[in-house]
């Protein structure tokens, strides 16, 4: 599957459009990255659980969306964005968005 931000895939011409794909996750905070989070406020910089926690909700929302493409027998998702949003308190949702495609190559 080729997934990318841009609007078109170099060496290959869209075909067909399929519509918009997506996938999510709601992760919420634990108490021991709440703990290390409140002490690193005190002296700053990364909040390195925190990191980690959003790093594996993009993965997760990004391998939902591509699921969600190959389910349409999508060859690409392109243009693809991801956004972020409080749900509730401790709580945020990862969705990873995209248009699902199909392609041939140019000059086949």
């Amino acid at each position: 599957m080729i997934v990318v931000t841009v609007e078109k895939v170099p060496g290959y011409e869209i075909v067909e459009t399929l519509g918009v794909v997506m996938g999510n996750t709601v992760r919420s905070k634990h108490l021991g990255r709440d703990i290390a989070a409140g002490l690193k406020t005190l002296i700053g910089g990364e909040i390195e659980g925190y990191s980690e926690m959003l790093a594996e909700a993009r993965n997760i929302a990004l391998e939902r969306m591509i699921n969600n493409a190959e389910k349409l027998g999508a060859d690409a998702v392109i243009g693809v964005r991801f956004a972020s949003s409080a749900v509730m308190g401790g709580a945020a949702e990862m969705v990873a968005y995209g248009t699902a495609v199909r392609l041939r190559k140019v000059g086949s």
